[in-house]
């Protein structure tokens, strides 16, 4: 009953801000859509009933409310080569699959492995989806010629879109300054458009990057051969959409959280994309997941509920069945000008201000997934490349602190106090700090200050033995945590050490 209370709460935060925020985040979603579908050679109707399809769902399942979700250029970038080379049918199979795919992620509870993500990676990321997108607005500064060519906007057309680009900046950024009871981004749209529109300013708008005018998705089934060679062709696309998807949702749901200092459910979110993705592909529509750009859009225009998000899906269909002809005369100046204004908020200039402070190893991995993410727009693989990168920086620092105190005691036995862990990389450093042929016949192992950590440190351990006893001599292990304990329990006669046990040691655990 309180989970069923607190889930409805999402819904009754204040009411007008969330409807705004919906009707503003929904507007910024048209032209991007419309972008990452002709990205993916397939209709723009197509984009925007997959954005409908998808925002709707994740808005009422997801795990983060206030989190837009959508038909994303991350996913979008995937799917070139299958659309090009085998036609929309597999595109929407491949989709279904990835759907399946998520949900088996959320099902098994691999959404909590986000939290191994470091801070830098995340920096990274986000800085890099800030290039993305301010890159992608600079595709609204070109325009086609007579023949079919593209080229830059030159001249009096160039300075009018930039001035309205400056006016839709200024308006966002002095308007909540003034009064925030409404969004200074849908203000914004508002007056540029009302500018354009009744003064006839000649500029770019929605319009001239295509039609949106149509109907809502209807149920599809993909129209592809069932069989092994489908599956064969469609997996890898899927897996990769599947993951990419969920990197960029995951991460945003971070920094949500940390912008709304509150907590979202990473694989409930899972879910609700694979559910929403499955939906997408069995109504003829792209791949999607949660939007970075148009979550700071909604969160910037005061929406933290669910409701946002599904006006903002109501509103994309309102848009395409009645509202198509108003939409499309929209100047694109104003939703570049909102975007780049997200791109400022989007970015981490805290990352910047702290270069210094920052120890190299995090700041070259900020720099290789800001860098991996824009110029690949694969986020998987930036976000993948940055763990595997502070991972391996993390086992090398570790390696080099294990450390050894030696003394001979009164009885004639030599002492080994070990500080550090002994694991993989550290096995090496280990094994230099012994001197088998001088030692006496007793010698002790103290883990007082060490432990074991995996397999290699065992096999270390191990190794170590068989030195000492091929010269008749005998080494004791003192003061193994329960855990070390466990893990040559579990090695069994791969591992033959002799453990001295001290009655005086008492190794301590955490009450309850």
């Amino acid at each position: 009953m309180n989970s069923l209370r607190s889930y409805f709460s999402q819904y009754t935060l204040n009411a007008k801000n969330e409807i705004l925020a919906g009707l503003t985040t929904a507007l910024a979603l048209v032209p991007e859509v419309v972008a990452f579908a002709l990205l993916a050679h397939i209709s723009p109707l197509v984009g925007i009933g997959s954005a409908f399809v998808i925002c709707l769902l994740t808005s009422v399942f997801g795990g983060r409310p206030g989190m837009i979700s959508g038909a994303a250029g991350s996913v979008a970038v995937v799917i070139v080569s299958l659309v090009v080379q085998h036609g929309p049918e597999y595109l929407f199979a491949a989709v279904l699959l990835m759907g399946v795919l998520q949900i088996g992620i959320g099902w098994l509870r691999f959404g909590k492995f986000i939290r191994l993500v470091p801070q830098p990676v995340v920096f990274g990321f986000v800085n890099g989806l800030a290039v993305i997108i301010f890159m992608a607005q600079l595709e609204q500064f070109k325009v086609h010629d007579a023949a079919g060519q593209e080229h830059w906007l030159s001249g009096q057309a160039l300075w009018l879109m930039l001035e309205l680009v400056a006016l839709t900046m200024a308006i966002v950024y002095f308007l909540p300054k003034l009064t925030k009871a409404v969004p200074s981004s849908l203000v914004a749209i508002g007056v540029v458009s009302a500018l354009v529109i009744l003064g006839g300013l000649d500029t770019k708008s929605v319009g001239d990057i295509a039609s949106i005018a149509g109907g809502l998705p209807q149920f599809h089934l993909p129209q592809v051969p069932l069989s092994w060679a489908t599956l064969q062709l469609i997996f890898p696309y899927s897996i990769i959409m599947a993951l990419v998807g969920l990197t960029e949702s995951l991460l945003t749901l971070t920094v949500v959280d940390e912008m709304t200092d509150s907590r979202g459910r990473g694989n409930q979110d899972c879910v609700a994309q694979g559910l929403a993705n499955v939906a997408s592909g069995l109504s003829g529509g792209m791949g999607g997941c949660a939007m970075i750009g148009q979550t700071m859009v909604n969160l910037e225009s005061r929406g933290r509920g669910r409701l946002s998000g599904v006006v903002a899906a109501v509103a994309l269909a309102l848009f395409v069945l009645v509202g198509s002809s108003l939409i499309e005369r929209l100047p694109l100046a104003a939703l570049v000008g909102v975007m780049f204004m997200v791109v400022i908020g989007t970015f981490e200039w805290a990352s910047l201000r702290i270069l210094r402070r920052m120890p190299r190893t995090d700041v070259a991995v900020m720099l290789v997934v800001t860098v991996v993410t824009a110029v690949t727009q694969n986020l998987a693989l930036a976000v993948l490349l940055g763990v595997v990168i502070s991972a391996l920086a993390f086992a090398w620092e570790n390696a080099q602190r294990i450390r050894a105190r030696k003394h001979v005691d009164a009885a004639g036995v030599k002492h080994y106090e070990l500080y550090g862990p002994l694991f993989f990389g550290s096995v090496q450093a280990f094994a230099e700090k012994f001197d088998p042929a001088t030692d006496p016949t007793e010698v002790v192992v103290d883990f007082r200050e060490s432990r074991v950590a995996d397999m290699s440190g065992l096999d270390a351990l191990h190794k170590l033995t068989e030195r000492y006893q091929r010269l008749g001599k005998t080494l004791h292990l003192r003061h193994l945590s329960p855990d070390c304990r466990r893990l040559l329990g579990q090695a069994g006669a791969l591992v033959e050490v002799n453990i001295l046990e001290d009655p005086e040691y008492v190794v301590a655990t955490p009450a309850g």
